[in-house]
């Protein structure tokens, strides 16, 4: 039985100027929910279902992307988003698979819970974030209202 879960992915310290947004589906994009000079929040929700065989959850929904092995999320920046005249088309993939059983029910149990996640905005040469991007100060962590 699939069940559904909000998620909440932060991004710290975003390059000046750069547009972001979460990919849902092909060709949606979602804009932040909240959004200061250097951070980024957005929630969404995704669907979590038991895989063949057992383990950790499968993500399922519009925002989860690959295979479900190696499910993740999709973050646009730059022309990926529509940003017309930027220098930078860039996407990230935020892996979900470090998402448990133990976090999924943690937030079902609690009303008004996400699942949250922190990443850096700002690549290694100062563009936006790209390719797969690690999760900051310990992955995944439930927050309860």
């Amino acid at each position: 039985m699939d069940r559904e879960i909000a998620l909440r992915l932060t991004v710290v310290g975003i390059p000046p100027g750069v547009a972001f947004a979460m990919q849902r589906g092909k060709f949606e994009r979602l804009p932040p929910t909240e959004a200061t000079a250097d951070t980024l929040v957005f929630e969404f929700t995704v669907r979590v279902a038991e895989r063949k065989g057992g383990g950790a959850p499968n993500v399922l929904g519009p925002y989860a992307h690959g295979k479900p092995d190696d499910r993740f999320l999709y973050l646009n920046s730059g022309t990926s988003v529509g940003q017309l005249g930027s220098p930078w088309t860039r996407r990230a993939k935020i892996k979900t698979g470090a998402i448990t059983w133990k976090l999924v029910d943690a937030v079902l149990a609690r009303q008004g819970a996400v699942l949250a996640a922190r990443i850096a905005g700002e690549a290694k040469d100062g563009g936006p974030c790209c390719a797969t991007v690690p999760l900051l100060e310990g992955g995944w962590k439930v927050l309860v209202p």
